[in-house]
């Protein structure tokens, strides 16, 4: 009775796994903040999305970890046909070709300021990041990017990427766009495992003030307008009444991003015999699913899969 009254359900179909790139061969490098989580070089990063895929987890999400000799302000390493990034993405679609690949597109793990746009005189200037970004995402596509997400919060870059990719015939690829960001600190461990935390100041003028719920509406309206395919809110569980909002506003696809601070949370809390992983992030992704999303990325991807195939 209870199992024919259930109202929401959570398959690997709904997830996306996020992974960290590095150089190298073999390589795997552990992230202190994020137990479970490493920073893998691409024949590792293939191997976990193989057994992702396997378990029916629909897609990887790529965020490249670079050394401090390849960034610079304007992040020139972001289109370089030979970036970690570029790749990754074509190992991945040589050896998983039904896999789906979503890349991250923004300035910060390129940016030698750390920073989502580019800094001059102390400022993000908007309009000058566009184009570099629209760049990015062109290059992705050309390596075999299925679906590019733009996390930057940059104003009109929606437009901006849509335009690029049409123009350079890469119409099949999708924007899955950060469109409902919020300047959170549940981001933490995720700026550690990249290195990507910003040289000065912070991310408040670009990112979402985690007060407003009103300001919801143009986003999405805008980003709608510009040519978004998937709608995203980040993070996940603090913001569950705007994942609520964005999907009665939307007829789009929403996807949610269960963030780095909410997986390390249950992650340390579990090693300290607090509460049970396994049951928690269940209970926690279940509640994103109630909540709207029709897609959430989380590093706890693999786990899940493997306890929902294990009550096959």
């Amino acid at each position: 009775m209870r199992a024919m009254a259930r109202e929401s359900f959570l398959t690997p179909a709904n997830l996306v796994l996020p992974l960290f790139l590095r150089e190298g061969r073999g390589e795997r490098t552990p992230i202190a903040s994020m137990p479970g989580q490493a920073r893998l070089s691409v024949d590792l990063a293939v191997e976990l999305a193989r057994e992702a895929h396997e378990l029916g987890v629909s897609a990887v999400d790529l965020f490249p970890a670079l050394s401090d000799d390849v960034k610079d302000p304007r992040g020139s390493e972001s289109t370089n046909p030979e970036g970690l990034m570029q790749r990754a993405i074509r190992a991945l679609k040589r050896e998983l070709p039904e896999l789906m690949v979503c890349t991250d597109v923004a300035l910060d793990p390129y940016s030698s300021d750390g920073h989502d746009g580019v800094v001059i005189d102390g400022r993000i200037d908007n309009d000058v990041t566009l184009p570099i970004l629209a760049a990015m995402a062109v290059s992705h596509a050309e390596a075999g990017a299925d679906v590019v997400a733009p996390s930057d919060m940059m104003d009109g870059r929606v437009r901006a990427i849509r335009e690029a990719l049409d123009d350079a015939g890469h119409t099949q690829v999708s924007i899955l766009s950060y469109c409902v960001k919020y300047a959170s600190a549940f981001y933490g461990p995720f700026r550690e495992a990249l290195d990507s935390a910003p040289k000065s100041g912070d991310k408040k003028t670009y990112q979402m003030d985690p007060a407003n719920l009103r300001e919801v509406e143009r986003e999405v309206r805008l980003d709608e307008a510009e040519g978004a395919d998937i709608l995203m809110v980040k993070p996940g569980l603090p913001y569950a009444d705007v994942i609520r909002r964005v999907r009665e506003l939307t007829t789009l696809p929403v996807a949610v991003y269960h963030v780095s601070g909410e997986y390390s949370m249950l992650k340390v809390a579990a090693e300290r015999g607090f509460l049970d992983y396994e049951r928690c992030l269940m209970e926690s992704l279940m509640c994103l699913r109630r909540a709207g999303a029709d897609v959430i990325f989380t590093y706890g991807a693999l786990d899940a899969a493997r306890l929902l195939a294990a009550r096959k």
